[in-house]
């Protein structure tokens, strides 16, 4: 499939969830979320489709994209590891946990690996404190991690793909 008509597959994709919310008003972060989901980031193009779609400025898209740190505006990899770095997670070791995948990944945080299979990011607090240091990748939450597991949870999901019900 040709990266345009899957762009276009992803557009009408979006289109057909912001027909369906009837009344637009007040449902830009919705939208934003959904759109993130679909195309993995909020590229300018995308920002600039959801603020003709909904009817409002640009701009103010814009505003909400860069004030919440839960969407972003870069392209993410696809493998998705998430370091809490909250109190208990950081007093527990999480920044041992970030130099680990740092050299795993030869990546540094808040960046995706030039192969695009890999982003790297903390977090605040994931609200697993009794799990102390906690990770997530694409979701799935690891806690009790050490420096000494992080290679295999990489091979794990190299091995498994996106498939974690196996």
């Amino acid at each position: 499939m040709s990266q345009t008509i899957c762009n276009e597959t992803k557009y009408s994709q979006l289109d057909q969830f912001i027909d369906q919310l009837g009344d637009k008003e007040g449902t830009l972060i919705t939208t934003l979320h959904k759109a993130q989901d679909i195309f993995g980031y909020l590229s300018p193009e995308v920002q600039d489709h959801i603020a003709h779609k909904l009817g409002i400025p640009t701009s103010k898209v814009y505003g909400v994209v860069t004030f919440y740190s839960f969407f972003t505006m870069l392209p993410k990899g696809k493998f998705q590891v998430n370091v809490c770095m909250g109190t208990a997670c950081f007093v527990r070791g999480a920044q041992k946990i970030i130099d680990e995948f740092e050299k795993e990944l030869k990546i540094k945080v808040g960046e995706t690996s030039e192969d695009k299979m890999w982003s790297l990011d903390s977090l605040r607090c994931v609200g697993a404190c009794g799990l102390a240091p906690v990770i997530s990748v694409n979701g799935k939450v690891y806690g009790r991690v050490s420096p000494e597991d992080v290679k295999g949870i990489v091979e794990e999901h190299l091995a498994k793909g996106d498939n974690y019900d196996e």
